[in-house]
């Protein structure tokens, strides 16, 4: 849910009201995109965002803000970072500076430190290129001042962008490392710094997997496997926009080794060490691009960040829920574009390898996982399932709706939930699940409005393996996305969709055979 302190501005208009989502995060009558800064800071999450303050497409790149204590409730302050004459804010991270080593605030009320992309334009002598500059902010990230000395690092590169920052402790010593990327050429680069202000190089790593589009908004973490301290490895995140396995933009990921200076990948992780463009036969490269690590088989989840300074230690990540294969035109308005939930990161091994698994985000959810206000379906015992299906508590305008599902498919050939469906059962978003194949699908062909661009109408696909012969699903739907975590969290599946007025029904069937339902709960979110 969204709140905005300026109640003066215009309201949606009602044809795209019911679009506007109830637990995911949008601006209210402008553009965004990318997620930037993410930072906890003083009992708030902070999220900053590629913002056009002037309009609802691309351009004018300024960072917007938005605070929560929860990760669901979302208030929108003016911008934080704006754009000038001479620059676009391009993304960015944000850390709170305790040792002071800028010297912008001190070490009783450190400062919170911006590292951002400064896209420079006519008006600047770097006109063309892109390079990495500061603002801080004293005052708890409400207002924020341009360094006197900006840019701090150059390449004298036009696609050098998307610095995360974090603070290193190691045998070396402690100091910042930056994650940044050459777009163009498919490269992460590493630097190190002591104050956030020099700046020296330490590697580079790639081109390697999925390399056919601009590498974008990269992330490195560590993360203890199957909650093992003492087996700890990192984490890459590595953003591909074109070159997805859904078709558009992506993030993908590596598993491997970092000794705060060069990033390892374990060779588990790597499909094409080369990148997937060496490979010559392009039926090959499809069927290894299906092999690469990716963060979300679906159409729009992009550039996924964590955030810095994040309680317990957790790794929190929020992600843009668009696809830049048609983001400038979604058929919302004024605003458009919106953030994915939150959702909270861990390494598991999962085929004898580190994979992540992901959860969302969802305030309330007890020790087991589930909300407490659910409705369970499943009190009296099992329950079969068939081709006549079972009806489920319809969407809520102005909620969103949690579905948590246990289903042994026994002799059925496919598993189906039909949502936003209407009541003849043939349109709606299908979420899928074949025997055969073991894939997981989420069809948003006939799902409502698909027309207003040719490449949204998609039909996306994931391997899914079930456990102990069981298909495990929770599934998030708000007003505008579908956004799927199938076997607790290994399978993730986010989609946009348009439904119709009134397209508010939800099935669960089973085809060509007897399924049966294991558990079946619903919640309500707002």
């Amino acid at each position: 849910m969204s709140t905005f302190l300026d109640a003066a501005r215009p309201e949606t208009p009602a044809g795209t009201a019911r679009f506007r989502p109830a637990i995911h995060f949008t601006a209210r009558d402008t553009w965004l995109n990318d997620p930037n800064g993410l930072v906890f800071h003083d009992g708030k999450y902070h999220l900053f965002f590629q913002n056009n303050p002037f309009g609802n497409v691309w351009g004018n790149m300024s960072w917007g803000h938005a605070t929560s204590t929860d990760l669901l409730h979302w208030t929108e302050h003016p911008v934080a970072i704006a754009c000038d004459d001479e620059e676009d804010i391009f993304s960015g991270s944000v850390v709170v500076d305790d040792g002071n080593t800028a010297g912008f605030g001190s070490a009783e009320q450190p400062a919170l430190v911006a590292i951002y992309t400064s896209a420079f334009k006519a008006a600047s002598e770097l006109n063309g290129t892109q390079a990495q500059s500061l603002a801080y902010s004293t005052d708890g990230g409400m207002t924020w001042q341009k360094y006197d000395g900006n840019p701090v690092l150059t390449r004298n590169s036009a696609n050098f962008r998307d610095p995360k920052v974090f603070r290193y402790q190691g045998d070396q010593g402690s100091y910042w490392v930056m994650v940044a990327v050459e777009a163009h050429h498919q490269q992460v680069v590493f630097y190190r710094s002591d104050d956030l202000k020099s700046w020296d190089f330490l590697s580079d790593f790639g081109p390697a997997n999925a390399d056919a589009g601009d590498w974008e908004c990269p992330d490195l973490f560590p993360l203890a496997v199957d909650g093992d301290p003492g087996n700890t490895k990192w984490v890459l995140i590595v953003n591909v926009n074109p070159g997805a396995v859904a078709g558009g933009s992506g993030g993908q990921y590596f598993v491997g080794q970092f000794d705060g200076a060069r990033f390892v990948p374990d060779a588990g992780s790597l499909v094409a060490p080369a990148g997937l463009r060496t490979v010559p036969d392009p039926s090959e490269a499809a069927a290894a691009l299906r092999e690469c690590l990716w963060l979300d088989w679906g159409r729009d989840c992009y550039a996924s960040v964590s955030f810095s300074n994040a309680p317990d230690g957790r790794r929190i990540v929020i992600g843009w829920m668009n696809n830049w294969d048609y983001a400038n035109e979604l058929p919302t308005a004024p605003w458009r574009s919106s953030m994915t939930l939150a959702r909270e990161l861990r390494l598991a091994t999962v085929n004898g390898s580190a994979r992540l698994v992901q959860q969302p985000v969802l305030a309330g959810r007890g020790q087991e996982g589930r909300l407490p206000r659910a409705t369970e379906l499943t009190d009296a015992g099992l329950r079969e399932l068939n081709a006549a299906g079972l009806r489920l508590p319809d969407a809520i305008p102005g909620a969103a709706q949690f579905i948590e599902a246990e289903l042994a498919p026994g002799g059925a050939d496919r598993i189906e939930v039909r949502i936003f469906g209407s009541s003849d059962r043939t349109t709606g978003a299908v979420l899928s699940y074949d025997t055969a194949s073991a894939r997981l699908s989420l069809d948003r062909r006939h799902s409502g409005d698909t027309g207003f661009h040719a490449k949204f109408a998609s039909v996306e696909s994931a391997p899914l393996v079930l456990e102990d012969g069981v298909l495990k699903l929770q599934i998030v739907v708000d007003h505008c996305s579908v956004e799927v975590f199938a076997q607790g969290g290994k399978v993730v599946m986010t989609d946009l969709v348009f439904p119709g007025a009134g397209h508010l029904q939800t099935w669960l069937s089973a085809d060509g055979g007897q399924a049966t339902v294991l558990h079946l709960a619903v919640s309500s979110l707002t």
